[in-house]
């Protein structure tokens, strides 16, 4: 005898409670209140106007010649949110020390399947870095979320995450989301030199129209995601019965990482329009919500979509068309010339990191990446002396990233793939 199937209404009332657990979640997650303003490091930042108390650290860098009333220059700030789970504490701590820069703010995160021990360790390690405690712009997601890769609870987390950086600064330009299989391919001087060209405004945002299997496979299936409101993992549930697209809006499909601007994460997160709360209800009981959410609400934003660029500044490589394979050495010369930013994904402690450490990161081991505001001697020793944190020192990966820029901003280029609806 087979089993009844569900009706209609008790599909629509499952379909209503996961929504408004999903908008519960997200909306009431937020931190209610900024922290208190922090001290400016007189040796990091000489700009800024710094407060009477000041802790001591031991190493510091005096120049005598600069003046207090002299320009910063204009470079621009990135707001990292760097996420993973179980086992990724010390991938976290060295994915940081790999994009690390001072005048940049950082939100570590592990979901709720890791250990407290884990979250714990991350944090005591990240007081324990001497520059980290002196710019004091790293944080540690104490109540974490749960967090299932394929459902709708992994792009809760990530606004969750963008939310708190906003509450955090006040200042930054860029929100970069990471995940612990993610590596820099430039330093931080090199982004950094490389974006203060740019307008502050543009969206790096891998994004397609063109639906395929995805329609069927996962834009059209029910599902209800458990991280939205069970305490503990649970596998993913789905539902017998189907749904239509929606006709209000395109839906557009890309990558879970993307470069957005600030202006952009204030229209997601604020919700001054229909469009990013009526797009966070469909998707609260859709797969892969990540990697459709951003590229869908700037796409179908009229006000938004002249500022997408196609590219998301990663190089990633695929066996197949559904998902991205690990990256090894054999990779390496296709990393480099690819120009990109950011590389994914690449398994713990694989030898091709040390790689990149060495030829393209002059990363020595357990110590931040060198910038001009490293004024010790030997690749060990460069950070443990600091100076100002607006000089910055780019390298090769700026020419190669120029490179990519002067491609991907052409008109040819970026008006022919820029939010194209097929």
């Amino acid at each position: 005898m087979q089993n009844p199937t569900p009706s209609s209404s008790t599909l629509y009332t499952i379909l209503t409670i996961t929504t408004l657990l999903f908008l519960l979640l997200f909306f009431f997650s937020f931190p209610s209140s900024p922290r208190p303003p922090s001290f400016s490091d007189p040796y990091l930042f000489p700009h800024r106007p710094s407060t009477t108390q000041y802790h001591n650290h031991q190493l510091l860098f005096v120049n005598n010649n600069k003046t207090t009333d002299q320009s910063p220059p204009a470079s621009p700030t990135i707001a990292y949110f760097i996420s993973g789970s179980s086992n990724d504490s010390a991938r976290i701590i060295r994915l940081l020390l790999c994009v690390y820069h001072p005048r940049n703010q950082y939100l570590l995160h592990l979901d709720r399947s890791a250990p407290q021990k884990e979250r714990d360790f991350l944090a005591l390690t990240v007081q324990s870095i001497a520059v980290i405690w002196a710019a004091q712009n790293v944080n540690v997601i104490g109540k974490s979320d749960l967090v299932s890769p394929k459902g709708s609870s992994s792009i809760s987390s990530t606004l969750h995450g963008a939310a708190v950086l906003l509450k955090l600064s006040p200042d930054w330009d860029w929100f970069i989301n990471l995940s612990a299989a993610d590596y820099p391919l430039v330093t931080q001087d090199d982004l950094l030199h490389i974006l203060s060209y740019l307008p502050k405004d543009l969206n790096f945002v891998n994004h397609t129209s063109y639906i395929g299997w995805k329609e069927s496979r996962i834009l059209k299936p029910v599902v209800v995601d458990p991280g939205l409101y069970l305490a503990e993992p649970s596998e993913i549930f789905y539902g017998t019965q189907r749904r239509p697209l929606p006709d209000a809006y395109r839906l557009f499909t890309g990558s879970p990482t993307s470069i957005l601007s600030r202006k952009f994460v204030e229209f997601c997160i604020l919700g001054t329009e229909n469009l990013p709360r009526t797009l966070l209800m469909y998707l609260s009981n859709s797969l892969s919500s990540q990697s459709i959410y951003f590229p869908t609400v700037l796409c179908n934003s009229p006000q938004l979509n002249k500022t997408a660029v196609n590219h998301n500044l990663q190089y990633s490589a695929y066996d197949t068309k559904s998902q991205p394979r690990a990256l090894d050495s054999h990779d390496f010369d296709d990393l480099i010339n690819s120009g990109s930013a950011f590389g994914s994904l690449f398994l713990h402690d694989d030898p091709v990191l040390d790689l990149i450490d060495q030829k393209l990161l002059n990363r020595g081991q357990g110590q931040p990446v060198p910038g001009g505001w490293c004024l010790g001697g030997s690749n060990d020793e460069a950070c443990t002396i600091w100076g100002d944190a607006d000089v910055l020192k780019p390298g090769a990966g700026a020419k190669r990233l120029e490179q990519l820029m002067v491609e991907l901003l052409s008109s040819e280029t970026l008006n022919s793939h820029q939010c194209i609806f097929e």
